[in-house]
């Protein structure tokens, strides 16, 4: 008898939010046997950190971010990857109906269980980080309505459980020690890094066992690390805070709530999920 997957839907922003913000649980739940998934909305082309001289332009350095992500789902064990085709940095001013529309018909098609995105704050107020992260949550209702059309006949389907990315001030500090501080103008005010209170933090997941994948998958994006060396040689104590656990906030669950703090993104579905007998079609791989 075949049965039901879990799956994991993630729905970022830029190459390489996957491997810094999601590395650890993509890595953990693909070795688990989770059919873990990636959504991301641009290509990042305008993320240049070399001479401004040597800038190939948005489109070469667009490709070039694909690979460096197309790399990192390799070692992070993704199944699938699908961009959006946004412009960095446009995300907040694209079609809203549109992106959401286009966020929910991969919704239908894949019917992930669990989906992670961005906090409301965008970690440091990025803007496209909080457009992802408000087109998801959108999104993740849409997907259930049967009344919203989308863009495919695809069956409506209801996520169980979506969870934001939410840095606490640990994280702060070890990324700061690294990068400096993350710092980002938008409309004249400065955005700083926005770290979560602990007690807010309803899943805490162990990730100590991938450290040295996720680095293999940061490493990948090269044109984004410079200074990958001084990340790789960060004391032993701001590794653990970077790679060792990761903090989420439920925001939606239909299978579980309270305070009792979850070590489990697919607590309330264990059993459940995989209980249901695949028709043959359902089956089949899904093209990476």
């Amino acid at each position: 008898m075949y049965y039901k997957p879990l799956k994991l839907m993630c729905v970022l922003a830029h190459p390489d939010d996957e491997s810094l913000a999601t590395g650890g649980i993509l890595a953990k739940y693909a070795a688990s046997g989770v059919q873990t998934h990636l959504i991301m909305a641009t290509r990042g082309e305008r993320g240049w950190f070399g001479p401004a001289a040597d800038y190939p332009g948005p489109q070469a350095l667009g490709r070039l971010r694909q690979a460096e992500l197309r790399a990192a789902a390799q070692v992070l064990g993704l199944r699938e990857v699908v961009f959006l085709d946004y412009h960095d940095g446009e995300l907040d001013r694209a079609d809203h109906a549109e992106a959401i529309a286009k966020i929910v018909t991969h919704l239908r098609r894949v019917q992930p269980d669990v989906v992670v995105t961005f906090d409301p704050n965008g970690m440091y107020g990025h803007p496209d980080h909080i457009a992802i992260s408000q087109l998801t949550t959108t999104a993740v209702m849409a997907a259930a309505d049967p009344s919203y059309p989308g863009l495919t006949t695809d069956s409506p389907h209801r996520v169980a459980k979506l969870y934001y990315r939410a840095f606490v001030q640990a994280e702060q500090v070890a990324y700061e020690a690294t990068f400096g501080r993350l710092v980002m103008p938008v409309d004249s005010v400065e955005r700083r890094f926005t770290a979560w209170p602990e007690w807010a933090i309803t899943t805490w997941i162990d990730t100590s066992a991938y450290g040295e994948q996720i680095l293999q998958a940061v490493q990948c994006h090269r044109s984004q690390l410079p200074d990958y060396q001084k990340l790789k040689a960060l004391p032993a104590a701001y590794q653990a805070r970077l790679w060792g656990r990761q903090s989420y906030y439920r925001a939606l669950s239909l299978v579980n709530g309270g305070r009792q703090v979850e070590d489990d993104l697919f607590a309330g579905l264990r059993g459940r999920a995989q209980s249901q007998p695949l028709s043959y079609a359902a089956r089949q791989p899904v093209a990476a």
